[in-house]
Formats: C-alpha cells, sequence, structure tokens
C-alpha cells in the first residue's frame, strides 16, 4: 500500500539519521556560565543608571536630614499635593522633617502622591521589590500618579536572586502573599504600538536612596 510504503520511508529515513553520528550544529553552551557579565560599578551607580533607563528618578543622600530638607524644598518647587503616607516609619520620618501628609485609608485611591518603603532595590535591573509585609503592600504602586520610594544602601542587591534569598532568611517561615517588582513607571504600547507611561499604575517613580552605611548585604 502507497500509505505503508510512505510510513517506511519515514521510518527508514530516522533509522539512518540515528546511525549516522554527526557534530551539533550549534556551539555547546556551558549551563554552569554566568548568565550576566559581572558588574563594574558599585551598586549605587548600576542601580541608578538602570532605572534612570526605564524612566524613573533617582536622589542619594549622605543621612536622613538631607533627605527631608531635600523633600521639603522639592515639595514646593513641583507644587506638590499632600503626601499619602500609611506606613508608620515613614510617617515617624516625615513628621521628623515637618512635612504635612495625609494617612486615612478611604482617601488612598484618591491621592495623587504617595510615598512608602521596600523591601530591596535590585542593582542591575533598577527595580524596586515591595512586597505585602511593608505596608500598605502593593497598593501604593497602583494607586498614586507618582510613587516615591525610600530606600537605603543597605537595601541595595546585586541581582534578583539575592533579593530573593535575602527575603526567605528575613521572613523564614512568614513569608509574603504578594511580591511586586517595579522597574520604572507604568507602562504600556498595546494600543498603536505608542508608548503610554501611567497605564496602569503611577506616572512617576522617584527613588531616594539614603546612605546608613550598614554593609549586610555584600
Amino acid at each position: 500500500m502507497e500509505e505503508s510504503t510512505s510510513k517506511e520511508k519515514v521510518l527508514k529515513k530516522i533509522r539512518d539519521a540515528l546511525i549516522e553520528k554527526t557534530e551539533p550544529p550549534y556551539p555547546i553552551i556551558d549551563m554552569e556560565a554566568p548568565l550576566y557579565v559581572p558588574m563594574t560599578e558599585s551598586l549605587d551607580v548600576t542601580f541608578a543608571t538602570e532605572l534612570v533607563k526605564v524612566s524613573g528618578k533617582f536622589g542619594y543622600y549622605e543621612s536622613e536630614d538631607e533627605f527631608l530638607t531635600f523633600l521639603q524644598t522639592y515639595i514646593l518647587e513641583q507644587d506638590w499635593p499632600v503626601i499619602y503616607c500609611y506606613d508608620y516609619q515613614l510617617q515617624n520620618l516625615l513628621r521628623q522633617g515637618g512635612i504635612p501628609f495625609e494617612s486615612d485609608p478611604e482617601k488612598l485611591t484618591d491621592m495623587k502622591l504617595g510615598i512608602t518603603r521596600c523591601e530591596y532595590l535590585v542593582a542591575r535591573l533598577g527595580t524596586v521589590m515591595v512586597s505585602s509585609r511593608v505596608s500598605p503592600g502593593r497598593k501604593m504602586s497602583v494607586f498614586p500618579e507618582t510613587h516615591l520610594v525610600v530606600a537605603y544602601t543597605s537595601q541595595l542587591v546585586p541581582d534578583l536572586k539575592d533579593a530573593f534569598r535575602n527575603l526567605r532568611k528575613k521572613y523564614e517561615d512568614d513569608f509574603p502573599s504578594v511580591i511586586t517588582l517595579v522597574t520604572g513607571p507604568s507602562r504600556t504600547a498595546d494600543i498603536e504600538k505608542t508608548l503610554v507611561l501611567g497605564a496602569h499604575g503611577p506616572k512617576e517613580l522617584y527613588v531616594f536612596l539614603i546612605e546608613d552605611r550598614v554593609q549586610e548585604h555584600e
């Protein structure tokens, strides 16, 4: 039968191919080799560079006092509205600088400007890692048009794997239920391939990095 003959021809080609050894057409990949090239700059410089590439904004401060002085002035220059802050630790910091804030949960969805802490800053990606364990979770990276992140140099890590490793060590058996990676302002190009910022979250992302001289993530 014609069908049987065609089938036999195919099977014969397969048998012949298995008998004849040929060199692989592509180079053998070393699966143990590092995926990324080593970073040549310090973690803070690398993070700032990558953050700016994705339209984020970066500021570095040698102390909390220096940061608060900057923030007071910048709020006036930008004519920013009242900052929404639901994080008790940051509320104390803002009070220290005499910076007014709103913390009513009912007003969160109407706020234009929100400030949070984070878990880690991933230097190689310019990414901010937040979790449900850092108040108010991921809400602040969704509702306000402008998201301000306050972080410390001890929270800088080289790669994503380092951030997850530190999270496991930090929370052990009480791991956060939600982990969010924020890389620059929210963006989409779904409509006619035109890039639009703020489509699914904040239009602006600011990361304020404060020197705390703790080298626990080296």
